[in-house]
């Protein structure tokens, strides 16, 4: 019996080898990870030089070289997550409509409000003839109302600078907000990255008073003046056609207001992005009374989408509620149908009721999270689609929805429900996607818009900012190295203490796992010093999910491999770390709530 030094790691531990040539063991010093390679195993010893105790764990023999181990390479998406297609941006143009409410000469109280996604948000806004404002600095969730000059009212027709520009270094939400008296409206705004250079002009609605009969339809008198289309430019010198001659030069920032008279313009084009408003200056809604009424309308799309209408928004006006379907050269007005709340059209569905023009949301843009915000001194609400077999999914901060009222939304699979709101407001769900939208009330008028998206990746642990990243790697090796493997990356060996986690652990890789892959490494081994499991997040073990027989000795294995083996349901087994394994890298989902 002999002691023979085999290598020294200076400030970490010495390896020695213990005995015959024909019979080596190991002692080394320290509780970190083994350095090896995967070759002829022998038990070795590990002695803890602080606690005098002896732990077996399996190493590779370092006397006898042997061939290094079998790789197998294929590639796995990086995430499983699809990018979030969200409302958040850094650059935006917001333009305020004439509302001349009730033809009273106050002035209006416009504002804009910006939700900062990130801590240490820097944010300008910018009136056209102005120099920057600011830089104003915004906590990551926080929501401020910013007051807007009465002179940034927009007036009549025509060409007009009037336009605000917002800009921040990192991505924040922004809706406009246009109070005047009893008339309100509020838009969503998109980052000006998000927006189209062809957009389908909506039918007129027939608004007893403005519209119609026809022939009262004029440009001298408000309320009975056409209904119009903002046209506001991004940075660059734009051409512009509305319809199919009536073509104009906007400069950079620069707007124009255009009368749609003619029922046969369909479209609007332009050479670089531009952001369309449709709506109204004043027009009636009720009791003799006209008030402003406007949507954004959404760059146009040729796909055949369904666009559900919640049965609310119909409430005590269901003989006088349409949708504005405008496709690629044809628009049509459907009346509100009590027994089919849900419409299909290749382009943009707008719901009209009196006060209320709002852009309805197609399925395929449903998402995950939304902000909702309350207007000072105004009933204001979260309107919410979802499936409904999965209303248990949907919350409101960090709380479920408290006793929920959930109306059928006929011929469909979806429900809709009105939850009240404070200052604000994050709705999400834990594992699907749905509608948000905003409403406000002014004595009986409705108005609102599509909620501000923060988020289309659904996550039990809260609203998602960055999704995870989960990643089975392309190469076998031991634990050690898939540690490094991962961290490499910028990823670390997957820990998942709890079981909930675990569950969502197990679907992803469902959704990931190629059938070569039988084994993988996780982020869990034993201690050394004490011979308990740990994990690398330095949580506590308790759900664990161990196979039949496990976990062995501590002669058995100091690291843990998952099973991906069809009906061994990702049961954990305890090995020797310098078995080769692929190994599962994971980023957890950074959170605006949760």
């Amino acid at each position: 019996m002999c002691l023979r030094q085999c290598a020294v790691f200076p400030c970490l531990f010495s390896v020695y080898f213990l005995g015959s040539c024909s019979s080596c063991f190991l002692v080394f010093f320290f509780d970190l990870p083994f350095l090896c390679t995967p070759s002829v195993f022998s038990w070795i010893f590990v002695k803890i030089k602080t606690q005098a105790q002896y732990f077996a764990c399996h190493l590779c023999n370092w006397v006898q070289p042997s061939p290094p181990p079998l790789t197998i390479s294929f590639s796995f998406p990086e995430s499983i997550a699809t990018p979030p297609g969200d409302s958040t941006g850094l650059n935006f143009i917001v333009v305020f409509p004439e509302n001349i409410a009730d033809y009273h000469p106050e002035a209006p109280q416009n504002k804009v409000r910006i939700t900062a996604m990130n801590d240490n948000t820097q944010v300008t806004i910018q009136y056209f003839n102005d120099k920057p404002g600011g830089p104003d600095t915004l906590r990551k969730g926080e929501t401020r109302l910013y007051p807007v000059n009465a002179n940034m009212d927009l007036w009549k027709t025509g060409f007009s600078n009037k336009t605000l520009k917002i800009n921040s270094k990192k991505t924040i939400t922004v809706q406009a907000i246009n109070c005047k008296k009893n008339s309100a409206q509020t838009a969503l705004v998109i980052p000006t990255d998000q927006l189209g250079n062809e957009y389908f002009i909506p039918p007129i609605p027939n608004i007893q008073g403005t519209t119609v009969p026809s022939d009262i339809v004029t440009t001298g008198v408000t309320e009975r003046n056409p209904f119009k289309l903002i046209i506001v430019n991004t940075d660059k010198v734009n051409k512009v056609t509305v319809g199919n001659n009536q073509t104009f030069i906007l400069q950079p920032f620069q707007l124009n207001q255009v009368w749609v008279q003619d029922k046969t313009l369909r479209t609007v084009k332009a050479d670089n992005a531009v952001a369309v408003l449709f709506g109204h200056t004043c027009a009636m809604k009720d009791n003799c009374t006209c008030g402003q009424l406007y949507a954004t309308l959404p760059p146009a799309n040729d796909v055949k989408l369904k666009f559900y209408i919640p049965p609310i928004l119909a409430n005590n006006v269901e003989d006088n509620a349409f949708v504005l379907l405008s496709e690629r050269g044809s628009t049509r007005v459907q009346a509100f149908n009590k027994d089919l709340q849900m419409v299909e059209a290749a382009g943009t569905a707008i719901f009209y009721r009196p006060g209320l023009l709002l852009t309805l949301i197609p399925e395929t843009d449903f998402a995950s999270c939304y902000v909702v915000n309350a207007i000072p001194d105004t009933p204001s609400f979260a309107l919410i689609v979802v499936n409904k077999s999965l209303t248990d999914g949907v919350h409101n901060g960090g709380l479920s929805l408290q006793n929920p009222v959930w109306q059928e939304l006929k011929g469909t699979e979806y429900v809709s429900t009105l939850v009240a709101v404070g200052s604000q407001s994050v709705i999400w769900h834990d594992s699907s996607e749905m509608a948000v939208y905003f409403l406000g009330k002014k004595k009986t008028a409705l108005f609102g818009n599509p909620a501000p998206i923060i988020s289309k990746t659904p996550d039990f642990r809260g609203c998602v900012l960055s999704p995870e990243v989960m990643k089975i790697a392309d190469v076998s090796d031991g634990w050690r190295e898939s540690l490094k493997y991962c961290k490499d990356k910028g990823l670390e060996l997957v820990s998942f203490p709890k079981a909930q986690l675990q569950r969502h652990i197990y679907e992803k890789i469902l959704q990931l796992k190629n059938d070569t892959v039988q084994e993988v490494w996780i982020g869990m081994r034993r201690s050394s010093r004490s011979g308990e499991w740990y994990w690398l997040n330095q949580q506590p073990v308790n759900d664990t999910n161990w196979d039949e027989g496990e976990p062995g000795t501590v002669f058995d294995g100091q690291c843990v491999v998952m099973s991906l083996e069809k009906g061994k349901d990702f049961g954990w087994s305890g090995k020797d770390c310098c078995k080769p394994a692929y190994s599962i890298c994971y980023k957890e989902p950074v959170l605006f709530w949760g």
